[in-house]
């Protein structure tokens, strides 16, 4: 009988964010596969279990993948977990669960702790809608252009954010989201979480005020609702969009919509998705 591969959320911060089924799921599984085997060796020190551990990063995940294959091919239980968090969210893994997948073999996952959701759950942005983006590219340029792109994007948007950038990223914010408001989750779940909330200028000064605030991890949230006019007309670009995709499919109906109604592209084609 082959064996399973576990998706394994561990805690973002506070050691004691972790499930009892995850602790039981670490105890039964034969391999361990972590991001950083040093501080999964903390975690696992904590809940007193002793289990082999692999290195599995962005710099050798492919080379991983024939002999974590060939292990649950021999009946082998795996769990594979980061350095904090879910997995495959901005971490490692999607390569080796599309591997195991594609082999015949069963991923399941043990959920728990994710930093994007514990800062939407208590930023008090709007959550029926959301887009979450990730790290945003190292180069200014190519930061500036990914910011200029979801623009586009209505709702709470959603980015992470490292300590030596999140200053550069307010600036930026500040040109590109002038008046939204914004919330920065900082140190989610540590004994220095907090949330700061306002407009990108008033955050820049908070943190000119205290150098501190740059220390640590951050999420970022961005409230993006629609413009006006995209609101009021919404009803009517639904219906345009309805008729053309009972008639074309998604790509030429929203073309086509674009031509007659006059309004963006991308905000007719995320209509037009939520609709198909």
């Amino acid at each position: 009988m082959s064996g399973v591969l576990y998706i394994v959320a561990t805690p973002i911060g506070n050691l004691d964010d972790i499930s009892l089924r995850a602790i039981d799921t670490l105890k039964q599984v034969d391999l361990i596969a972590a991001e950083d085997t040093r501080r999964s060796g903390r975690l696992l020190n904590h809940l007193g279990i002793n289990k082999k551990l692999i290195s599995l990063h962005e710099h050798n995940e492919r080379a991983r993948l024939s002999r974590i294959l060939e292990n649950l091919s021999s009946g082998m239980d795996i769990a594979l977990i980061s350095d904090a968090g879910t997995p495959l969210i901005s971490d490692p893994g999607y390569n080796l669960v599309n591997a195991v997948h594609n082999a015949g073999f069963k991923v399941s996952p043990i959920p728990g702790a994710s930093s994007i959701i514990a800062a939407l759950s208590a930023a008090g942005m709007p959550t029926d809608k959301f887009s979450y983006f990730g790290f945003l590219p190292q180069k200014n340029t190519e930061r500036i252009a990914r910011l200029k792109a979801i623009k586009e994007q209505k709702g709470t948007l959603v980015l992470l954010e490292s300590s030596h950038r999140i200053e550069r990223l307010i600036e930026q914010l500040a040109e590109e989201f002038p008046d939204n408001r914004i919330v920065i989750a900082k140190e989610l779940t540590k004994s220095h979480e907090n949330f700061l909330i306002g407009k990108a200028v008033e955050l820049i000064e908070l943190f000119k005020q205290d150098p501190a605030l740059s220390k640590g991890e951050f999420v970022v949230l961005i409230d993006n609702p629609p413009a006006e006019n995209d609101a009021s007309d919404s009803g009517a670009d639904i219906e345009l969009l309805r008729l053309l995709l009972s008639e074309l499919p998604l790509k030429k109906a929203v073309q086509l919509a674009t031509r007659i109604s006059g309004k963006k592209k991308n905000y007719l084609y995320q209509l037009a998705l939520d609709i198909d």
